[in-house]
């Protein structure tokens, strides 16, 4: 099935799982999951466009930010989103997310480091000024070295990650990459903007290249675990491409 982007109008959705109590999407970057303070302006939203397409109501169960893409996931009914949300609540669920980040990232380790709500309009003030506990695993899938002076110096160095986040803070992964030091390219507000804009020129990329490709979580109703795999994207891997990290891609993205 043909991805939609954000701004599109006449596309579906891609629909990469559908049983008689849930669904799920490959989510754009740029869509909304549902209406929020976020962007007051925005009109379109995952939850209105996909019940609109399947003629039916969903009920979400997890949050995925606008600019990052992949697993989305949905109930069908009330009863299955209640399921499902309390296994994210309750840590059960397995997610796996692809980032291209600045620097050379260490090959593997975790970052825990406590993060304190950000406010959007809902959270009180009490609860933004106490810091919760936020753990995130990562792996370095690959490198490269660009001949570009970037930054203040000759070469500019990038890493293909794997990240996987063991509790669900507000912009949990973004927020711990930029606190080791290695913020992920195209991130407006952790990441650094002449990196940003590198991309955006030299290859045409206008996006946040953090994209969720895997998850895993239980059937409500058989009890059996249920595997949800989303491509990062025709634009994210054409990048990864373009930087060498095909074989790492095919490895880390199985559909």
């Amino acid at each position: 099935m043909q991805a939609v982007h954000a701004d599109d109008k006449d596309v579906a959705l891609e629909v990469i799982y559908r049983d008689d109590r849930l669904i799920a999407i490959n989510k754009p970057s740029g869509l909304l999951v549902h209406r929020s303070n976020i962007d007051r302006h925005e009109t379109r939203f995952a939850l209105q466009l996909l019940r609109d397409q399947i003629g039916q109501r969903v009920y979400p169960v997890h949050r995925l930010d606008k600019p990052t893409s992949g697993v989305l996931l949905f109930g069908l009914d009330s009863e299955a989103g209640a399921s499902l949300s309390g296994q994210f609540e309750r840590r059960e669920v397995r997610k796996t997310y692809l980032a291209v980040v600045r620097g050379y990232c260490p090959e593997g380790g975790e970052v825990n480091h406590g993060l304190r709500d950000k406010a959007d309009g809902y959270a009180s003030a009490t609860r933004e000024q106490l810091a919760r506990e936020a753990i995130t695993r990562f792996q370095r899938l690959g490198t490269v070295e660009l001949p570009y002076a970037v930054d203040r110096y000759p070469s500019s160095r990038y890493s293909l990650v794997q990240l996987h986040p063991l509790t669900g803070r507000k912009h949990q992964l973004r927020r711990h990459m930029k606190h080791i030091g290695h913020p992920i390219i195209g991130d407006a507000k952790h990441g650094k903007g002449v990196h940003n804009r590198f991309f955006k020129l030299r290859y045409g990329c206008d996006r946040l290249l953090l994209a969720c490709t895997g998850m895993v979580v239980t059937h409500p109703d058989t009890g059996n675990p249920v595997v949800l795999d989303a491509r990062p994207g025709e634009d994210f891997e054409r990048l990864v491409r373009q930087l060498g990290w095909a074989d790492a891609l095919n490895t880390a993205v199985s559909r």
